[in-house]
């Protein structure tokens, strides 16, 4: 069975940053197109950055310029780069993989890890 793990949430400070990684278990899926969401307390899933198996990369404006989505597809893992963290950064990040056409949207996706909790503290 498929799986996505999430790890390298944590709390910090304001200003601080995070490192998360998510491996993909099945190649099927790490060879499409990967991407992090996150939920905050009593909002709505998503979207915050995607990566294509071909590095091409786009953001949610509110991170463009600060977040930076990587991947090794040797690997299978895709990586969120989160410098300048602050409370508004506080919520459940999970990465999505799918096999057929990418969303953007947090209530679609065949394939979402559990989640790792990221939380700024002011």
């Amino acid at each position: 069975q498929a799986q996505l793990e999430e790890i390298g949430g944590g709390l910090v400070q304001t200003g601080g940053s995070l490192i998360l990684s998510c491996a993909v278990s099945d190649r099927t899926f790490s060879r499409h197109t990967l991407g992090w969401f996150r939920q905050a307390p009593g909002k709505e899933r998503e979207f915050v950055a995607a990566c294509s198996w071909g590095n091409f990369s786009y953001y949610e404006d509110s991170v463009k310029g600060r977040f930076t989505i990587s991947r090794d597809n040797a690997k299978a893992k895709v990586y969120l780069q989160m410098p300048s963290l602050g409370p508004e950064d506080t919520a459940v990040y999970s990465c999505k993989a799918d096999t057929t056409e990418w969303s953007n949207s947090g209530a679609a996706g065949r394939l979402w890890g559990q989640g790792t909790q990221v939380t700024g503290s002011s």
